[in-house]
C-alpha cells in the first residue's frame, strides 16, 4: 500500500521536503518504526495523572456494553479502572494482568478552530475516556499521530470531514503533552455519482490506475484541486503553478464533492487537445507498443504526428488513441457487425466500389480536395447518392461506422491501401449476394 501511494504522487508530480525515499530531520517516517516513541509518550501522560491503566478484560467490557445496549442506552467506558485503589492496582502488575492505558479526558467542552467549518465544539461527557495503548503493547492511532505531529513540528492538518469526531481527541492529547495547536481543515469527502463515499465499485481504486486508464497526470490534479475547492471566476483549466497561486484553505467548501467521471474525461480532453503534438505523441506510443500496433524503440515519423494530430478532436483519453488508431495499424480490415447491417445493404454496392477503386487509381494529386471529388463523381456516374458510397468506403478503410473526416483518412492511409481495404471489401460484398 505504502509503495502505492509514493508511485502515484510520484505519477502526479507531488513532491515532498522530506519523508520516505528521502529522509530528513524528523526520521523515522513510518509509524511502526515509532512504537517506542509513543509508548513514551503515553508513560510520560500516566505519570502526570492524564491517562490510567486499564486492567478490565476484553470480556467484561463487551458484557458491559451489551447490557447498556439492552437498555437502550449509549454505553462508554465507566471509568472502573481509574477508581482502584492503589493496592488493587499493585496486585494486578504483580500478577502481570494485561493492561490497556486509557487517556483521562476532562470535564467541561472540547473546542477547536476549523479554517473550513470554524469553531467546532464537542461535549466532554459524550467522549469516552479512550484507549491509547492496546493491552498488547500496541500504541493506537490517536496518540501515535498526535506524537507524531508534535515531533515533526506539524503546522496544518488537512483530512477528511470523517475525522472530525477524531479532533476532540487529538486536541486533548495535543494540550496534554504540552504542545501548541495545529491549524485543522477538515475538508469534503470525494462522493461517487451516487452520492455515496467513493469507493472500488465507482471504478478505479489507486492513482495508477487512472495512468493505466489513459489519464494525464496534470489533468488529473486539475481536476483533483477542484472537487470542494473553487478559485473562482468560473475558471476550470488551470496549470499547476495556477492552482498553487490561487489556493487557500478558505476557500475550500463544507459540502461533499462528487467525483464526476464525465467531467474528468472532458477535462483530459481538454489536456489532450492543448498538447504540442510531439508531446502527446510520445505519450501515446507506449500505448500502441503495449498492443503490439507499433514496433518498440522506433522513431516518430511524420506519418506516425499526423495519424495522433487526425485522431486527437475524437480522444478523451489517451487509451483511446489506441482504439481509434488500430485500423490504421493493421493489415486487415474487420468490419464491425453494425456496420456491416448499417451500410453494407445497398443494391449493386460491390459494382460502386469496384468504380470507385478504378477511380481513385487514377487522382491525381492524391489529396482530401480531388479524393472527395472523386468520391463525388463516381456517385453521381453510378447515379447514387454520395452517402452510400462514403459510408460503405469508411466500412471499407476502418471497418466502423465513424471515424475522423473519410477524406482525411484515405489520404493518411494513402492511394495503395486505400484500394486494397477497398478491394477487399468487394470481394467481401461478393460472397454475400
Amino acid at each position: 500500500m505504502v509503495t502505492g501511494i509514493l508511485d502515484g504522487m510520484k505519477w502526479l508530480g507531488l513532491d515532498w521536503d522530506e519523508g520516505p525515499g528521502i529522509g530528513g530531520p524528523h526520521a523515522p517516517y513510518f509509524q511502526s518504526e515509532r512504537y517506542d516513541r509513543h509508548r513514551a509518550a503515553a508513560a510520560s501522560l500516566v505519570a502526570e495523572g492524564h491517562a490510567y491503566y486499564c486492567y478490565c478484560s476484553a470480556e467484561r467490557l463487551r458484557q458491559e456494553r451489551e447490557r447498556a445496549e439492552a437498555r437502550g442506552e449509549a454505553w462508554q467506558y465507566d471509568r472502573l479502572c481509574l477508581r482502584l485503589p492503589a493496592e488493587r492496582i499493585a496486585e494486578l502488575e504483580a500478577a502481570k494482568t494485561p493492561r490497556a492505558t486509557r487517556f483521562r479526558v476532562p470535564p467541561g467542552k472540547t473546542a477547536f478552530d476549523d479554517v473550513v467549518h470554524g469553531t467546532i465544539e464537542f461535549d466532554g461527557d459524550h467522549i469516552e475516556d479512550f484507549v491509547i495503548v492496546r493491552s498488547d503493547g500496541h500504541p493506537i492511532y490517536h496518540l501515535s499521530v498526535v506524537v507524531d505531529d508534535i515531533d515533526m513540528g506539524i503546522t496544518h492538518i488537512v483530512r477528511g470531514d470523517d475525522h472530525i469526531s477524531n479532533t476532540p481527541k487529538h486536541v486533548l492529547l495535543f494540550t496534554a503533552l504540552g504542545a501548541m495547536l495545529p491549524v485543522f481543515a477538515h475538508v469534503p469527502l470525494i462522493l461517487g455519482a451516487d452520492r455515496k463515499r467513493l469507493s472500488k465499485r465507482h471504478g478505479a481504486t489507486s492513482v495508477m490506475e487512472y495512468e493505466r486508464q489513459g489519464y494525464l497526470r496534470d489533468a488529473l490534479v486539475n481536476f483533483l484541486a477542484l472537487l470542494g475547492w473553487s478559485p473562482g471566476e468560473d475558471r476550470e483549466i488551470m496549470s499547476r503553478r495556477e492552482l498553487i497561486d490561487s489556493f487557500t484553505l478558505e476557500g475550500i467548501t463544507g459540502s461533499n464533492a462528487v467525483f464526476d467521471v464525465g467531467k474528468l474525461d472532458w477535462m483530459n480532453g481538454q489536456y489532450i487537445a492543448r498538447m504540442p503534438l510531439e508531446q502527446l505523441t510520445n505519450a501515446v506510443v507506449p500505448l500502441l507498443v503495449r498492443e503490439g500496433l507499433w514496433p518498440a524503440g522506433a522513431a516518430l515519423d511524420d506519418w506516425l504526428l499526423r495519424l495522433i494530430e487526425l485522431l486527437r478532436p475524437r480522444a478523451k483519453r489517451l487509451t483511446d488513441f489506441v482504439d481509434q488508431a488500430r485500423p490504421f495499424l493493421i493489415e486487415t480490415v474487420e468490419y464491425e457487425q453494425q456496420a456491416i447491417t448499417t451500410h453494407l445493404n445497398v443494391p449493386h454496392l460491390s459494382d460502386h466500389v469496384n468504380a470507385l477503386v478504378q477511380a481513385l487509381r487514377e487522382v491525381v494529386p492524391f489529396d482530401e480536395p480531388h479524393v472527395e471529388a472523386a468520391v463525388r463523381h463516381t456517385a453521381e456516374q453510378r447515379d447514387i447518392k454520395a452517402a452510400p458510397l462514403i459510408h460503405a468506403t469508411r466500412v471499407a478503410v476502418t471497418g466502423r461506422t465513424a471515424s475522423p473526416g473519410l477524406f482525411e483518412v484515405l489520404v493518411l492511409l494513402g492511394r495503395e491501401r486505400t484500394v486494397a481495404r477497398l478491394e477487399q471489401l468487394a470481394a467481401f460484398l461478393s460472397t454475400q449476394t
